[in-house]
């Protein structure tokens, strides 16, 4: 890509996500590097790609977090509502592609300085094309499918309706989004790729239906994932999912109830030893616990306010994320090499 269109487009988007507070400072460091990776590459469309994604991802965010705020909690305690992302949630969705990007640019280099895409060849760019859809998709779903009317279905079990924001939970509202991010990833890669002449209209349609079709999929993917490997924690009071901060787990056992729970404990354990009693406490709940006269409630007594609704505590959203960008990539470049019976070490070597 051209420095004289690069580098004033990366400062925009370091503005923008700056004045916007979009992105931490951490968060716009590494978007910043992850733009300079795709700006090396001759052909703008990786640029775009990013470029769109990261533009249309938080307007769509934008969109539903005053509604997302009454639907969900954060796990610090503040109602619910995406605030700045950080780096990791950027390298969750950018990581694959820029290394791909990188790659790619490395190959091409060993060639003519700027060579269009050959028919029924050169993987990389699918892979490139596949983690943006992916993740694109996956975006839209999640940040406009909570605000579907109709409750959830977990996908593991889909007679089972579950609270919105659960992970796994979907809905036909949320796979319909989904196909609109696809489908924008899908019109800007036909827009911009350098198509050699071996592509016709025909085939160009079918490749913009394979990048919506794998943008589903990889939303879909992101869903089982987050059902089998991603704890969703409930609040038992309101019944309300509970978000991690930037991307990360969610603890089960809440700072703030231990901490109440220590108070209570110390308290009562004062009160046995002849210092001032209790007469009422507040456990998490508050719902007013009494100590009575020579009756002492440890921590054990109170009952937690948080239980995992759905799903295992092996990963983190961003975890989730990251391992379904990889797995579309990936599978979506060796789909591409046994439909155009070449070797995929070879496209990739000689690309």
């Amino acid at each position: 890509m051209k420095p004289a269109i690069a580098i004033p487009a990366t400062l925009a988007l370091v503005y923008r996500a700056w004045s916007r507070k979009s992105l931490t400072p951490a968060g716009i460091i590494v978007a910043a590097a992850t733009a300079i990776a795709h700006a090396a590459h001759p052909w703008p469309v990786y640029f775009a790609l990013l470029s769109v994604f990261f533009l249309a991802g938080t307007a769509v965010t934008k969109v539903k977090h005053d509604v997302k705020a009454h639907l969900t909690h954060s796990s610090s305690g503040s109602p619910g509502g995406e605030g700045p992302r950080n780096h990791v949630q950027v390298l969750a969705n950018s990581a694959v592609a820029s290394v791909l990007v990188l790659l790619h640019t490395y190959t091409l280099s060993k060639r003519d300085p700027e060579p269009c895409w050959g028919h029924r060849s050169d993987v990389l760019v699918v892979g490139i094309v596949a983690n943006y859809a992916a993740v694109a998709a996956d975006t839209f779903s999640s940040e406009l499918g909570i605000l579907a009317r109709s409750e959830p279905r977990l996908i593991t079990a889909p007679w089972k309706k579950v609270p919105k924001g659960t992970n796994g939970g979907v809905t036909l509202w949320g796979i319909m989004a989904g196909a609109l991010g696809a489908a924008v990833v899908a019109g800007t890669s036909v827009a911009l790729i350098p198509f050699c002449e071996g592509w016709t209209t025909s085939s160009k349609t079918s490749f913009a239906a394979a990048v919506i079709t794998i943008g589903m999929t990889g939303s879909l993917l992101d869903s089982l994932l987050g059902a089998l490997l991603q704890a969703s924690v409930v609040d038992v009071r309101t019944g309300k999912v509970i978000e991690g901060n930037g991307g990360g787990k969610v603890p089960v056992h809440s700072s703030i109830h231990v901490k109440e729970r220590a108070v209570v404990r110390s308290k009562a354990e004062s009160y046995v030893e002849g210092k001032e009693g209790i007469a009422a406490t507040s456990a998490l709940d508050k719902g007013g616990v009494k100590v009575r006269k020579g009756e002492v409630r440890g921590a054990g007594d109170f009952h937690e306010s948080r239980r995992i609704e759905v799903g295992h505590d092996v990963l983190s959203n961003n975890g989730v994320n990251l391992l379904m960008a990889t797995l579309m990539s990936i599978g979506a470049m060796v789909g591409a090499a046994m439909m155009w019976g070449i070797s995929l070490g070879e496209s990739i070597v000689s690309s």
